[in-house]
């Protein structure tokens, strides 16, 4: 398959209950960083603000939000509920995902960005 050129065609390419869960996740990181750049990267979505904000990719039983550390560690009791990693969450798609925390989470990323470069 080849690789996506914009976030468009990424979510063209995945499967139409899983593109409705990533519209979602897009919807709402825009929301929360309306200035944030978005691209496409390592072959997944992208967006940037300050330096790296958050990627996201589907998976067969999950969405991956991809957020730099710290920020998952310190989210860790938030995020009990969800499969984690350094920085990763992985959101199963038979669920809805929760996007006040999303939110909570790219707004901790902006800020972290944000004071490490003025």
């Amino acid at each position: 398959m080849k690789k996506p050129n914009s976030v468009e065609a990424y979510l063209a390419s995945v499967p139409p209950a899983t593109r409705r869960i990533l519209k979602e996740l897009r919807a709402t990181i825009k929301k929360a960083a309306p200035e944030a750049e978005e691209r496409i990267s390592y072959g997944m979505p992208y967006y940037g603000y300050k330096g790296r904000l958050a990627y996201f990719r589907h998976w067969k039983n999950h969405v991956g939000l991809y957020i730099p550390p710290p920020i998952i560690a310190n989210h860790r009791k938030e995020l009990a509920g969800y499969q984690t990693a350094r920085a990763t969450v992985r959101f199963p798609i038979d669920r809805k995902l929760p996007m006040r925390l999303i939110r909570k989470l790219i707004k901790a990323r902006m800020k972290y960005n944000e004071e490490r470069i003025p």
